[in-house]
């Protein structure tokens, strides 16, 4: 059993909990700073009972979604700072939620995108907003380290069978979670346009399962990268089980020391964690790395507009991570001289995915709990509930971008290559 000790939980999530003494009745300064705090956030039609019963509401109509606040001091928090104590407070058990708290934060979400506060234009420097750490060698593996290195056994409890942490592709919407995650990586491979016997570099593997399927389905070699411990001894030993040791070497290294030549190179859900400052350097990287004919394909989270992450998500859940707009996504290639092939938009599929993730997660939650504690417990619900609303509002994108050197040719004709039988090359 592989599961975290207390030093790799208390790297990832720290809260106070229980809730402050309040007894005393609800104020008309409380009840202010309820009303301050809503409007504040676009007045999103919720309703908030505090911790005396008292009931504020705003919207107009009867919310369907609220907030119920314990202790003053809880309330006072969220005037202060929303977006870092919300998640904080929610995770100590002193604010509750009515209603669903997807249907809740899909509700805030929206009223925020209403809001002219935060109608901004891109800000050039969003990613280095909120960030407690940016993502040089040394701080994208302790950025990794707090995310990924927490034990593979929580992980194992709500990924699908592969143990594949990146959006699923459904062909059909009625799909298992593991078919759909096989029919991405198959969409991958295709895009690539995979041969047997070529070689291929997947910069940040993850638990190694679209290494391990280019290997077995396509016949190709593959050199993978990730500086996550914790996956890389577990797709050493998943690679060496299903007799694929030969073909697959995983290098537990940074994606700035890959070495070697590739027909083919991808860096699916990578891009997320590299940040803008080093996307020139990534772009040298598969400049180096890929053959005069070879194809790459980067698949990440993205926006529409260049807006910082919260500083709750940066500091307890993902830090160093941003998700980059395709302009932002061009200082990748276009320095370089590389020429886009073809851009996909999978956000739905990312939705569903999530779907299926806090659906695991919740069927598995008093494992989860005395893996960890309720404090996690709630952290983790509250991301996965915020990842379901966020894609499905369009809040936030899932790009996948197929690119080559400029003077290749031997590109397909048509796109009919993506639409046969899944697992045919």
């Amino acid at each position: 059993m592989n599961v975290p000790n207390a030093s790799t939980f208390s790297l990832q999530f720290r809260c106070k909990k229980g809730v402050e003494n309040s007894n005393s009745r609800v104020s008309a300064i409380d009840a202010w700073m309820v009303r301050t705090f809503l409007k504040s956030i676009g007045d999103p039609g919720l309703r908030v009972t505090l911790w005396d019963g008292k009931e504020v509401a705003s919207g107009g109509a009867a919310p369907a979604a609220g907030l119920l606040i314990r202790d003053r001091g809880a309330l006072r928090r969220l005037l202060v700072n929303p977006f870092l104590n919300f998640g904080d407070d929610y995770s100590a058990g002193r604010i509750e939620i009515e209603g669903g708290l997807v249907a809740l934060l899909e509700t805030v979400y929206q009223a925020m995108a209403r809001t002219d506060g935060f109608k901004k234009d891109s800000d050039p420097a969003a990613f280095r907003r909120n960030q407690p750490k940016l993502n040089s060698l040394s701080g994208s593996r302790d950025n990794i380290h707090h995310h990924y290195d927490i034990g593979n056994d929580f992980y194992q409890l709500w990924l699908d069978e592969e143990m594949l942490y990146t959006c699923a592709y459904f062909p059909d919407k009625l799909a298992t979670l593991e078919d759909a995650q096989i029919a991405k990586m198959d969409l991958v491979c295709r895009k690539l346009r995979l041969q047997a016997g070529q070689t291929v570099v997947d910069a940040g593997c993850g638990w190694g399962a679209l290494a391990r399927y280019m290997a077995r389905r396509y016949g190709v070699t593959v050199r993978a990268y990730n500086i996550s411990h914790e996956q890389i001894v577990y797709a050493r030993q998943r690679a060496e089980i299903e007799g694929l040791a030969g073909q697959i070497e995983y290098i537990e290294d940074d994606y700035r020391n890959i070495s070697g030549r590739y027909d083919a190179f991808a860096a699916v859900g990578m891009l997320e964690h590299v940040g803008p400052d080093h996307y020139q350097e990534l772009g040298r990287v598969i400049d180096r790395s890929l053959t005069e004919h070879g194809l790459g394909l980067i698949h990440t989270i993205g926006q529409n507009r260049a807006t910082p992450m919260s500083p709750w998500f940066l500091k307890r859940i993902f830090p160093g991570s941003y998700p980059p707009t395709l302009s932002e996504m061009m200082n990748v290639l276009e320095p370089l001289d590389f020429t886009v092939l073809d851009v996909e938009n999978l956000r739905l599929h990312y939705a569903k995915t999530c779907e299926h993730w806090l659906w695991r997660f919740e069927k598995n939650v008093n494992r989860i709990q005395e893996m960890f504690d309720e404090c996690f417990v709630r952290a983790w619900r509250l991301y996965l509930s915020g990842c379901v609303a966020n894609f499905s509002i369009g809040a936030l994108q899932l790009f996948q971008v197929v690119f080559s050197r400029p003077t290749n040719n031997r590109i397909p004709w048509t796109r009919s290559h993506l639409t046969g039988p899944a697992g045919e090359p």
